[in-house]
């Protein structure tokens, strides 16, 4: 059987390494959505050297009848998902986190929640019935049937979205959209925990990545992980997934995060 993988927010950073890692497998598919597939030349590249394993669709998050139409072509061409990961994120659209009240705004909190926040629970919503019919190829194996799983689905969240960790506030848009991600987690595996065709749901953070999105905060950065070896210890982390862990937040190490 091949395994079918879904990465939204596949143009560039963690969603792209996650598309490079995943194609390295035997028997994998990946799906790859973003927003401008035209402008995303790193990933037309990937496509170049793996034509039949990647595919490609254009998808932007925060547009709802996009995603539903993106569903409906993926159930036509593929019947099933066995991994969605929902990668996109932003820190806020000025690309630095608010230092003080004085910095939020109505178009910050609208613009970083939709995408961080809003995106990832409407992609949960219209490709539910694509997982549901996941084979279980991916996390754990278990002969248990009672114990048994249709497909994963990963939320990429963030170690400052946990309310119990914070003690230096400040990011107001970002830790907000991350905690009410991690609460829309939650919610997904106590729903997606019922009925014969289970999905496993977890929050994930990635560690401190060199990305665009944190590359204005290297400076004061000790541990800073490279985008492969992220993605390494995150895909480690899915593969050893079972239903128990459904609706926990995982670091990169597989540790727990408080909510």
């Amino acid at each position: 059987m091949t395994a079918v993988c879904l990465i939204q927010g596949a143009s560039r950073g963690i969603g792209l390494q996650f598309c490079q890692s995943l194609l390295l497998r035997n028997n994998t598919k990946v799906i790859a959505t973003c927003r401008n597939p035209h402008q995303a030349s790193e990933l037309s590249q990937l496509k170049d050297a793996h034509p039949d394993k990647l595919h490609i669709f254009p998808l932007d998050v925060t547009k709802e009848n996009q995603i539903e139409n993106t569903s409906k072509e993926v159930t036509d061409r593929f019947g099933k998902l066995d991994l969605l990961i929902n990668s996109a994120g932003i820190l806020h659209p000025s690309g630095r986190g608010e230092t003080s009240i004085k910095g939020v705004s109505a178009e910050g909190l609208e613009t970083t929640f939709f995408t961080n926040t809003i995106g990832p629970l409407l992609m949960a919503k219209h490709f539910t019935p694509l997982l549901t019919k996941g084979d279980g190829l991916i996390g754990k194996a278990t002969d248990d049937m009672k114990k048994k799983h249709a497909a994963v689905l990963v939320n990429m969240s963030a170690k400052v979205g946990s309310i119990t960790d914070n003690g230096l506030g400040g990011w107001y848009s970002y830790r907000m959209s991350k905690a009410a991600l991690n609460m829309a987690t939650k919610n997904l595996s106590i729903e997606f925990g019922r009925g014969q065709r289970k999905v496993i749901v977890i929050s994930l953070h990635p560690g401190i990545v060199d990305t665009e999105l944190s590359r204005p905060y290297h400076k004061n950065v000790k541990n800073l992980f490279s985008l492969g070896h992220s993605v390494n210890q995150m895909l480690n982390v899915i593969d050893s997934l079972s239903l128990q862990d459904s609706g926990k937040f995982f670091l990169y190490d597989k540790s727990v995060m408080p909510y």
